[in-house]
């Protein structure tokens, strides 16, 4: 009598059927290395490329009118000249500055209104001279405003801010960013004496702004 032997189908998956398990564990890890490969290159071109933060620096400051017309409310006319420079201090990243928007301001008070700067790119570790020419006209101020430019008036000095919002854009080979919201701001010490009536009052010394860097906006 033959012997019958009857092999199971558990038993043929194991010798000579594919083990689909191992596949898709072969499938995820295939995938996970050159994800986690990927991040990686990614983390240390952003390590190595890590944008710093454009520089500015106000360099001078002249107001040629400031005048407080004082009525039922009290009207600010004003004309102020700002020349600053630009730098970009990174080595392998240029930047797109998209959007330039400058007023004067002299403490916490708007004394002029936005200036529009047009749109430049700068290239790697380059240096921008911006000038900006800003009137107010009948701008509403404070009613201590008089009384504090006549204060700081018999001390020989003003000081006055230069603020400024914009959009940029970060350049690394010929990958752009999306934009980013930035503000810059500076104060400028203008000599503005009891006998100094003939316009401009100028600057008294250069001085360095702050930039800060927002939120990436889109």
């Amino acid at each position: 009598m033959s012997q019958i032997s009857i092999t199971s189908p558990k038993h043929c998956a194991k010798k000579g059927g594919i083990n689909i398990n191992n596949r898709h564990k072969k499938l995820f890890f295939t995938f996970s290395t050159f994800f986690s490969g990927l991040l990686l290159i990614i983390f240390l071109v952003w390590l190595i490329l890590h944008p710093e933060r454009p520089e500015f620096s106000l360099t001078e400051a002249d107001i040629y009118s400031l005048n407080l017309t004082t009525s039922s409310t009290h009207l600010l006319n004003s004309s102020v000249q700002l020349t600053l420079f630009s730098k970009n201090p990174n080595k392998k990243v240029g930047i797109y500055y998209d959007k330039l928007l400058v007023y004067a301001a002299y403490r916490g008070q708007q004394i002029t209104s936005e200036a529009s700067l047009p749109p430049f790119y700068q290239s790697h570790e380059e240096i921008n001279l911006l000038t900006a020419f800003l009137q107010g006209t009948e701008l509403p101020v404070a009613q201590s405003f008089g009384y504090q430019i006549s204060r700081e008036r018999s001390t020989g000095k003003i000081i006055i801010g230069m603020k400024m919002d914009g959009k940029l854009r970060w350049k690394i080979g010929t990958w752009v960013s999306g934009a980013y919201r930035f503000n810059v701001n500076c104060l400028a010490i203008v000599a503005f004496g009891m006998n100094m009536t003939t316009p401009p009052l100028a600057s008294l010394q250069g001085t360095r702004c702050s930039t800060t860097i927002w939120d990436y906006i889109e």
